[in-house]
């Protein structure tokens, strides 16, 4: 990436994504990130063991608490780790990861502070409207 000077940190909230994690964590451009914490909630799947054979940091809940307390974990752990920015990517590959660079150029640009994806700008997936979301986290 070069000159950044922005730590950015993926957080992924996860529930039974064994099967797309893979995919998810492939396609995202390393060079743009610094971390990757995935925060399992109480999956049924392997989604945990997958994480951990990425080396991704893993969060896993006792129980399941839901996906609102899944967010919440997941900011906690990126600020926790000193992000600047934190891109939330749901890890069952509703949207390609390869956007990230197009959605943190405007918050290390100084321009935003949250830049919000649409799946329903383009062809929509099944599934319901799922969204990354990017936040600067400190001016």
């Amino acid at each position: 990436m070069g000159s950044r000077n922005n730590k950015i940190i993926v957080v992924m909230p996860a529930y039974n994504a064994a099967d797309t994690l893979l995919k998810t964590y492939a396609d995202i451009p390393k060079e743009w990130v610094d971390e990757i914490v995935l925060v399992d909630d109480f999956s049924r799947d392997e989604t945990v063991e997958v994480a951990k054979s990425l080396n991704l940091k893993v969060i896993a809940h006792s129980y399941n608490i839901g996906y609102g307390g899944n967010q919440k974990t997941c900011y906690i752990e990126a600020l926790k780790d000193g992000a600047d920015i934190v891109v939330m990517l749901h890890p069952d590959y509703q949207y390609d990861p390869r956007i990230i660079p197009e959605l943190v150029k405007p918050l290390i640009g100084g321009e935003t502070d949250a830049v919000f994806a649409s799946r329903m700008l383009h062809k929509p997936l099944s599934g319901g409207c799922l969204y990354i979301n990017t936040l600067r986290t400190r001016r």
